[in-house]
């Protein structure tokens, strides 16, 4: 039997889907997918070693959250054009540099969500064009490392920006 789809809902940014599957166990179970068109976070790392942060409001949970610049892909956007995009979108930021650093799934229970890390170098800086659907209290250059030590301590607590964080560390060898 082949996997079946119908869909619930769709809005503006996921679509909600019921899926019957068939796993590999020949076991037929109906779920509910979110389907998300993905992003991209950028861990822009400058001349002394330190990287941008946003504080930036979260009405879902209505807080602030310390994050990384990121956003989500525009179409068929490529991930790395996100990045650009939203690198000078939410920093002012232009990188001549870009390592790759893999991606997340948020939730693969659930989410169809995969968000592209990538290392920003070699930065130009200039002056952010925030959206008004983002609200963003602070923009701050930090030490990688302290970053990293946010990451750890539950500071930073938003998943794509501690995974971009430790890889990043990982990639220029700065440790805790």
């Amino acid at each position: 039997m082949e996997n079946q789809e119908s869909k619930s809902f769709n809005g503006k940014i996921v679509t909600v889907s019921m899926r019957k599957i068939v796993l590999p166990n020949n076991h037929e179970m109906e779920m509910e997918v979110v389907e998300h068109p993905g992003g991209a976070a950028i861990v822009a790392l400058n001349d002394d070693g330190e990287i941008c942060l946003i504080k930036q409001f979260r009405a879902v949970f209505d807080d602030w959250f310390w994050e990384l610049p990121a956003g989500k892909r525009d179409k068929e956007e490529p991930p790395v054009e996100t990045a650009r995009r939203e690198l000078q979108e939410e920093a002012g930021v232009v990188a001549s540099q870009w390592q790759e650093l893999g991606s997340m799934i948020s939730s693969p229970g659930v989410f169809t969500e995969r968000v592209f890390l990538y290392l920003a170098r070699e930065l130009s800086m200039g002056t952010p064009e925030i959206a008004e659907d983002e609200v963003i209290a602070d923009l701050q250059w930090i030490p990688l490392s302290q970053a990293l030590e946010w990451a750890c301590d539950d500071v930073i607590s938003d998943a794509k920006s501690v995974i971009g964080i430790l890889r990043a560390a990982h990639v220029v060898g700065v440790n805790n």
